[in-house]
């Protein structure tokens, strides 16, 4: 049975799924001969070597500072600038800094082993399975949580201290996040020894090898033994808050897709997305990804372009009458932790999907 998302032809009709696959054709049509699609190379240069830098300069301070507890707020500059690193991985990982794809992939290797200590490997994986099934139940990795009901059938399944927790899990949602740090350090170093056919394995796991042991050496040698672990707790903690942060303003709240419900590919990435309104604050805690409904659609669309991207797909959506959603930093986080007590309540109602409802009847 087709779904429908509010969409008519010129006569009025209910647009199929076959129209939907062709209106965004027409629409990557339109990207390309905008030239959105163009590589950003001094953008990226001046981001990449800036961050660096930045990282750079804090880890002398570190030197400079010695034992003093004002560390911590170098603890989570630096936490900031591996957030702000990680986006750069991620958008080369998607190709959009260079036009070859080996130099994209050497790029976010690089940046994501020797400077953040994760796999590349590890991430390619969960994130493209991610972007193939935006909030899809049983599939999109980033919405299986052994910490958070994502899901009312998550909640469903929660017993004893897990089902009080995911009760009141919105409350509890921020000091979870500072545990996503060393959750995605833990996953990366374990799908590295685990997983097999990894590419370039031995490479990443002297990379990371490298950079932990040249970080904790240093924190180590300078500071007293609490401090340097208070030291790697508040970094760690502050670059889990931000990436597990951008991901949940862009997708939690937003629609869940039962297993058999297939959609295709236009509305799928839309409806499951959240775009959060663009201004100095957003640029700096999302790294582009405050534009997540476009990076769906394109991703490999570089970050500069993406505010042209904007306008364009606003207006086809508009045309085809799919609901954009787009909120301001403060009412996202608002609706997250609104969902997330909700899930955790089994209360499926504030936050229905029309597909899920037409397809559950």
């Amino acid at each position: 049975m087709p779904y429908e998302d509010g969409a008519r032809d010129q006569g009025g009709a209910a647009l199929s799924r076959e129209e939907y696959v062709e209106s965004y054709r027409q629409l990557s049509r339109t990207v390309h001969d905008a030239g959105l699609m163009r590589r950003r190379y001094g953008f990226y240069v001046t981001r990449i070597g800036g961050w660096v830098l930045l990282l750079a300069g804090l880890l002398a301070a570190v030197v400079l500072l010695g034992a003093t507890w004002f560390q911590l707020i170098i603890a989570a500059l630096i936490g900031l600038v591996m957030a702000q690193l990680g986006f750069l991985a991620h958008e080369a990982a998607h190709r959009e800094i260079f036009a070859s794809r080996t130099r994209n992939e050497w790029a976010s290797r690089l940046i994501a082993c020797l400077l953040m200590g994760l796999s590349f490997n590890w991430w390619m994986a969960k994130h493209n399975t991610h972007h193939a099934h935006p909030n899809r139940e049983n599939t999109d990795p980033d919405i299986e949580s052994n910490l958070l009901a994502l899901t009312p059938a998550a909640a469903d399944r929660r017993e004893g201290l897990s089902a009080w927790l995911a009760r009141r899990q919105g409350y509890f949602f921020v000091p979870l996040l500072l545990l996503e740090g060393l959750n995605l350090h833990v996953a990366s170093l374990r799908m590295l020894f685990s997983a097999r056919d990894v590419p370039h394995r031995v490479t990443e796991i002297a990379l990371i090898a490298v950079r932990h042991a040249a970080y904790l050496t240093l924190l180590f040698l300078v500071l007293p033994v609490g401090m340097a672990f208070a030291f790697v707790g508040v970094q760690v903690g502050t670059f889990g808050l931000l990436l597990g942060g951008a991901f949940a303003l862009n997708h939690i709240g937003m629609p869940t897709v039962p297993a058999g419900v297939h959609l295709d590919f236009l509305r799928r990435q839309v409806r499951m997305s959240r775009n959060i309104d663009d201004g100095p604050l957003s640029r700096l805690l999302l790294g582009g990804l405050q534009f997540q409904v476009e990076h769906h659609l394109f991703p490999a669309v570089p970050r500069p372009n993406l505010p042209a991207l904007q306008t364009l797909v606003r207006e086809h959506c508009s045309r085809l009458g799919i609901p954009y959603t787009q909120e301001s930093l403060s009412g996202a986080a608002v609706t997250v932790v609104a969902y997330l007590n909700q899930v955790g309540l089994k209360n499926r109602d504030p936050f229905a999907c029309p597909l899920v409802q037409r397809y559950r009847g």
